[in-house]
């Protein structure tokens, strides 16, 4: 027998949850308390689910049956209904924090969770920082083309050209989030590209003539600062690595036995573990800096703490000390010298002194296919490296 508004105000609350049911599954909790509610109960792909359609008289017996009948012809046409309700309950609670800068923030915090580079994350905070505060109150759904190219033009108008750029690929990857969390439908910083002035390409400061680095090598034997500093600028040179790596560099890292660094996938900027052998030279460095600071936690420490690497301005800036201006010579530089030195030489391949520097093979399918590591020639070549700047510095 159908339920009718008459027998649910009659009904009295018993000491255990009671059921009155209509037709086509629907029907009403009273709860002891004396609340009721609205339940359908429906068979999906052979399993039995319950929908809830709200509290009762807030939802009529008129509303709860439209809402089963709706129900009922959308499994009849297909559809789960229990599914969207759980997706659409889902979308609820993820559009609770819908910001650009709340889908921002916990993008870099899932990127930090996956182990991304230390200076990825930290540069990644710097480009929501410049985008904030055009956008950081905005919803993400609603920003509009038009807007985030005002506020990366903003920043392009500084002269900040490559920053704009790579703000906007930030910008980009915030909102493939948002997409993929149902807190967004479209990237509007695909639809910019070419929308911006293209950077001016500027080079890293390098030293690329023998003589000059000779002189290099011989001024920085003369550093006054910390020794952790000293033995970083002294080791530079002979490792090809970036700053970044050489300065969060960690003594579980070095096997001295077989003379190789093992540096983790978390500290390179291509998130791949990257071996690299070390010459004589570096590991009587590396011994000697030992015998000053111990084999536990960084190598290069910071003058604060014992527990964080040096700053990552702290090369630079003996460089500067030592008298080397920025257009002269820069931590990352060294990267250069090395690679046009050895490419000059004539006595290495290209693809073992790329290696050696953790390059990403240009071509796609060879750098799949092409798994080599040359270890055998980067051995030697390490070893020569060192004993080619031992001459320069005599010289």
């Amino acid at each position: 027998m159908a339920l009718t508004d008459v027998k649910i105000r009659q009904t009295i609350p018993s000491l255990k949850p009671l059921k009155l049911y209509d037709s086509g599954g629907l029907y009403l909790l009273i709860a002891p308390n004396g609340s009721k509610h609205w339940y359908l109960k429906i068979r999906i792909h052979g399993k039995e689910q319950k929908l809830a359609f709200g509290r009762y008289p807030d939802v009529s017996l008129k509303e709860a049956r439209a809402a089963r009948d709706e129900a009922r012809l959308e499994h009849m046409r297909g559809g789960d209904p229990v599914q969207r309700r759980r997706d659409a309950k889902a979308a609820r609670t993820l559009s609770a924090a819908n910001s650009f800068e709340d889908v921002a923030e916990e993008y870099i915090k899932k990127c930090e969770a996956e182990d991304y580079a230390e200076a990825t994350t930290k540069k990644a905070r710097w480009f929501l920082d410049l985008l904030r505060p055009a956008l950081g109150k905005r919803a993400i759904a609603e920003i509009k083309p038009h807007e985030l190219l005002a506020a990366l033009k903003k920043i392009e108008a500084r002269g900040a050209r490559e920053s704009a750029k790579r703000a906007r690929s930030f910008a980009s990857r915030v909102f493939r989030y948002a997409i993929a969390t149902v807190r967004a439908e479209n990237d509007p910083a695909i639809m910019l590209r070419g929308a911006l002035l293209a950077p001016t390409v500027r080079h890293q400061a390098a030293i690329t003539d023998p003589e000059a680095l000779g002189d290099l090598l011989r001024t920085i034997d003369g550093y006054l600062g910390s020794p952790a500093t000293l033995y970083a600028l002294r080791i530079a040179p002979h490792v090809f690595v970036r700053p970044s790596e050489l300065r969060r560099a960690e003594w579980h890292e070095f096997d001295f036995e077989q003379a190789v660094w093992n540096i983790p996938a978390g500290k390179k900027k291509e998130r791949r573990a990257h071996r690299l052998p070390l010459s004589r030279q570096v590991i009587a460095l590396l011994e000697e800096l030992a015998q000053i600071s111990g084999r536990h936690g960084y190598v290069f420490s910071s003058l604060v703490t014992k527990n964080r690497p040096m700053s990552e301005n702290t090369i630079n800036a003996a460089f500067r000390r030592l008298g080397f201006t920025s257009a002269e010579v820069c931590g990352h530089g060294l990267r250069t010298t090395a690679s046009t030195l050895l490419n000059e030489s004539g006595k290495w391949s290209h693809d073992a002194i790329e290696r050696a520097l953790a390059h990403k093979d240009q071509n796609a399918i060879r750098g799949i296919y092409d798994r080599g590591q040359r270890w055998d020639e980067r051995v030697q070549m390490a070893q020569w490296w060192s004993d080619y700047l031992g001459v320069l510095k005599n010289g």
